[in-house]
């Protein structure tokens, strides 16, 4: 491998350093966005036996704030429980945009190791065959070696980039896909929850009007 990499010429460092930092960012992300990290099993229910014993207090939504990104959103519409659907939707949609920028975090930096690692392998192919027709300039058709020497910086550097490239780009539009698949299951579960809020203070409105 080091003789590739020797032989690759000056843009293999670039190369070498996006491939350990595109494998930093999938084994990261694969661990942030692990389902249970980001949409915890029964957290619906727990909130809704927390409202049910009436142990909707700050200690818990704060608890349940720190408990995961679905969390997060859910205990937006908590904290506003007691104010309008339209004032409870755009805190859970706000809370909604921080939280899925930070599902999405680094992703665009892989996104952009993706694009520009088979630039810098056709960058390294141009510069390779430079120096493939100044050898021929210099000494000709004769001695094959320095031709041998460019054509195999060109290849490497090329292959190098396409390597580099080709996991990035299925990482990044697969982390893309999870994290807009959690963005439809969190929407889902805080409609549920402002759902069930509008209709706990209808109820409580009746009762302390004392309809029914």
């Amino acid at each position: 491998m080091q003789e590739y990499v020797l032989a690759g010429g000056w843009l293999m460092l670039p190369l070498v350093v996006c491939s350990i930092l595109a494998m930093i960012i999938v084994f990261e992300r694969a661990w942030r966005l692990r389902r249970s990290q980001v949409l915890p099993d029964g957290l619906i229910e727990q909130v809704s036996s927390w409202a049910q014993q009436r142990e909707l207090d700050q200690k818990h939504i704060d608890a349940l704030r720190s408990n995961s990104p679905l969390g997060q959103v859910l205990a937006a519409a908590l904290v506003n429980r007691d104010r309008a659907r339209e004032v409870v939707k755009e805190a859970v949609e706000d809370t909604g945009r921080h939280v899925v920028h930070e599902l999405e975090r680094f992703l665009n930096t892989l996104g952009t190791i993706a694009g520009i690692t088979p630039l810098l392998g056709l960058l390294g192919t141009v510069i390779g065959m430079i120096k493939v027709f100044s050898a021929i300039m210099q000494v000709g058709v004769g001695d094959p070696a320095p031709l041998a020497g460019g054509i195999s910086e060109a290849l490497i550097t090329t292959a190098a980039g396409l390597t580099v490239a080709i996991p990035s780009f299925f990482f990044y539009r697969y982390y893309r896909g999870k994290v807009r698949a959690y963005v439809v299951a969190m929407e889902q579960q805080a409609l549920q929850l402002i759902h069930s809020i509008e209709h706990g203070n209808r109820e409580r409105r009746r009762q302390e009007t004392g309809w029914g």
